[in-house]
């Protein structure tokens, strides 16, 4: 492990942010909404601190394994400490703690917000929030592989430590050039997302902040109520559109715009990510028209807000159209189970993947058949490919990372005083990168009130749940830092 390779690839990801910083402080000063400063001022911290770093450092060689993972969670911090000097100068947020949570929760698409009323915020810093997370959907880290091809092959490291998922498919033989597809596609669905709510009569500033938070299912909208502040079934169905594209695995989209759609039939995961948006919907809806009385409000839109909620809260995206805490117990449930399942692998949004959860059902099944039948020879298969009993361990150990990490942050909020509710939902919301969690966390409610060492604990948290968890606790692992 060699600290100056760190401090070096860590810089540069610095200098890549000042870009960002710097065309929102062009916006802020445009806007004249008194943030100019604030982002200049971190503007110029972000690109002094990075080119520092790289004057005084150098990359000797290409990126070891080791040093991938510990420059991918280093750079997350980083961004995340430099992401909140906005909100600190410009006077939006006064506790250190407080803007660092709003930065993380930006950045790794969690939109957990400790802001109560968000419409009187400054343009500029309504802007930040909404960039943040566009470019913490796709990844800083596969940004800069793509911007940065000088990276080499170590960049391939970078990639693995930061894509979401099990296994990021190459779309090209250089991964710089995979990188740059992905972000085209990325760029391409975001732009058809602004069109759209143009033409559905949103304005200019709030289709581009809500097409930001709806591709990297971030989910930070511009309005206290959310989506729900539009009363407009066109605005409605175009955000569970993109929210549901969001959460699929964006080389699938790559393969369909390159005359491949069948690819998405063929992906076992695609038809049990569509199979579950679908069955929840309906599950939902019927809850709804039995228990809660919606059938005066019509099927459409009794259908709309269940679908809205449940591609909302798998895809990760935490936007509301309705509060769902006002709806039965059973719905609630089922959106609390919803958090931890997540969209497909290669997507942007967070949770445990379904991928992980098709593989628990198919070994499931494979188990009970080679009980029956102790002497064939039965495989665990995902589409054409054949699951190893080494990756089942690395899904299993994965998984209950996820719930050990779940369980351990509720409880540490128990211990400063939070309810079970409240707690539970918090842990599982931040773990899961989703917003809205359950109790006082819930659907129309921030994380403002709480306490600084709450803050610290869910922090912690939303970078573990976007990082895959294991990237995250390797840098507490010895083996990680010694010479070889």
């Amino acid at each position: 492990m060699r600290f100056r390779h760190l401090v070096h690839i860590v810089s540069l990801i610095l200098v890549a942010l000042a870009v960002p910083l710097a065309f929102t402080a062009a916006l802020a000063l445009v806007f004249g909404d008194g943030s100019f400063m604030a982002f200049l001022a971190a503007t110029l911290i972000a690109a002094g601190a990075g080119l520092a770093g790289y004057r005084l450092t150098s990359l000797t060689r290409d990126l070891s394994i080791r040093e991938g993972y510990a420059v991918v969670s280093l750079s997350w911090m980083a961004i995340g400490v430099v992401g909140a000097i906005p909100y600190l100068l410009s006077g939006t947020i006064a506790s250190p703690v407080a803007a660092l949570f709003e930065s993380v929760s930006g950045f790794t698409t969690t939109g957990a917000t400790v802001f109560g009323d968000i419409e009187a915020l400054p343009r500029g810093i309504l802007f930040w929030r909404a960039l943040t997370q566009w470019i913490g959907g796709m990844g800083i880290i596969v940004l800069g592989v793509a911007i940065l091809p000088f990276l080499g092959v170590g960049g391939m490291q970078l990639f693995q430590a930061e894509v979401p998922g099990p296994t990021p498919e190459r779309l090209a033989p250089r991964i710089t050039q995979t990188a740059k597809l992905l972000w085209l596609v990325y760029a391409g669905l975001t732009l058809a997302q602004v069109v759209l709510y143009l033409f559905a009569g949103m304005g200019l500033f709030d289709a581009v902040t809500h097409a930001f938070t709806t591709m990297s299912t971030g989910g930070f909208s511009t309005k206290n109520a959310s989506i729900a502040a539009y009363d407009s079934a066109w605005i409605h169905w175009i955000t569970i559109i993109f929210m549901y594209l969001a959460g699929i695995n964006f080389t699938l989209h790559w393969h369909a715009v390159s005359g491949k759609p069948r690819r998405y039939l063929e992906d076992a995961e695609w038809r049990t990510y569509t199979f579950l948006m679908i069955a929840s919907t309906v599950l939902i809806a019927a809850i709804l028209f039995v228990r809660a009385g919606y059938a005066d409000q019509g099927f459409e839109r009794t259908v709309r807000d269940a679908m809205f909620q449940a591609v909302s809260i798998s895809t990760t995206t935490g936007y509301v159209s309705a509060d769902w805490e006002l709806w039965p117990y059973a719905t609630q449930m089922l959106l609390f189970l919803l958090m931890f399942v997540g969209g497909m692998a290669g997507s942007t949004a967070g949770g445990m993947k379904t991928i992980r959860f098709l593989a628990f059902h198919r070994h499931g099944v494979t188990w009970m058949r080679r009980s029956i039948h102790p002497k064939a020879v039965v495989l665990t298969r995902i589409g054409r490919k054949a699951l190893r009993d080494d990756d089942m361990l690395d899904i299993l150990a994965f998984a209950l990372l996820f719930l050990v990490l779940f369980v351990a942050g509720g409880f540490a909020l128990t211990l400063l005083g939070h309810d079970l509710v409240t707690a539970m939902g918090a842990s599982a919301s931040a773990l899961g990168n989703i917003g809205p969690g359950l109790g006082d966390v819930g659907a129309v409610d921030n994380y403002g009130w709480m306490g600084p060492l709450s803050q610290d604990v869910l922090i912690g948290q939303m970078l573990a749940g976007r990082l895959e968890i294991f990237t995250v606790l390797l840098l507490f692992h010895p083996d990680l830092w010694r010479r070889r």
